[in-house]
């Protein structure tokens, strides 16, 4: 089998290794990946300014910046500083994150859509700023994605099922059409011959999102309802430590990739057809920790 092209990868600054982090990201360029794109855990903004100095040619953003962990102005400086230390190289992914992460962050969000548009009109027309990032948005459900593509410069899906892709990317408006408009998805990615071993990862990796109301709305507009519900159900309970076994091997083979090379390829390819032009793997491994995933991730090319 041809391997497909090469994907991005999600990189954390991971507190104790963050010069390591560095240098892995200078390996991550070598090597030809597509894009780094950095979570918000461990300051994906500061990560960003870091790859602007450190690297030269690969494409980097945030995946994603709360809009509402800071202010629209603050963001705009530092966005356009990043954009201008790394000549062009920076994409700015946005999105409102999660109601209970909201909350327990003591911050008070409006209504998603019209949040999100107040912020890419606000962050555009912040004074003498320089140069600013395209922004690219974080969505899931239809209404956001379709939003995306009417007043953003890419579309960033996390955990998005494949099978429901073409769906999802159907509503996109005609100025979304064009190559330069940005299409991602962040895809939990556990490659080892161990096939069990994998999906337990993996697993493990999205039993915090599926406690996410969102995330479970959106796989039930996906098809999973059965699963979603299921989850509920356990959720309700109090019996959080059984949600893996209540998810679907259907539906963990939807929305990350496990198994050996030829399957985690296999599935790659499925995922640029499906019509992400970007896939962004997020590596974990079955037998240590980020570094030796991304040492399996290496590997695989």
């Amino acid at each position: 089998m041809t391997s497909p092209a090469l994907p991005a990868v999600s990189l954390a600054a991971v507190p104790g290794r963050r010069r390591r982090t560095l240098e892995l990201a200078q390996e991550i360029e070598r090597r030809g990946f597509a894009g780094i794109y950095c979570p918000s855990f461990g300051d994906g903004m500061g990560l960003c300014e870091a790859l602007a100095l450190t690297t030269e040619r690969i494409p980097f953003g945030t995946g994603i910046a709360n809009i509402y962990m800071r202010h629209v102005s603050d963001y705009a400086q530092s966005a356009s500083l990043i954009q201008e230390l790394s000549g062009g190289r920076f994409r700015f992914g946005v999105g409102v994150s999660h109601q209970p992460v909201n909350q327990r962050a003591g911050l008070q969000a409006g209504p998603p859509l019209g949040d999100i548009r107040d912020f890419i009109d606000q962050f555009g027309s912040v004074p003498r700023v320089g140069e600013l990032p395209p922004v690219v948005v974080a969505a899931l459900r239809k209404r956001m994605v379709a939003l995306a593509g009417e007043v953003g410069g890419g579309l960033i899906f996390a955990n998005a099922a494949r099978s429901h892709m073409p769906e999802s990317l159907a509503v996109l408006p005609d100025r979304a059409q064009g190559e330069d408009f940005f299409i991602g998805n962040m895809i939990p990615t556990c490659i080892s011959d161990d096939v069990e071993a994998a999906a337990a990862v993996n697993r493990r990796t999205l039993s915090g999102y599926v406690a996410l109301p969102n995330y479970r709305n959106y796989w039930k507009e996906a098809g999973y309802v059965e699963e979603m519900e299921a989850v509920e159900k356990v959720l309700a309970a109090g019996e959080r430590e059984r949600v893996p076994e209540v998810l679907s091997d259907r539906w963990l083979a939807d929305t990350t990739l496990f198994g050996s090379a030829s399957t985690v390829l296999e599935g790659l390819e499925a995922w640029y057809e499906a019509g992400v032009r970007t896939p962004i793997l997020v590596p974990s491994s079955a037998a240590g920790n980020q570094m030796k995933a991304f040492e399996e991730l290496f590997d695989l090319f």
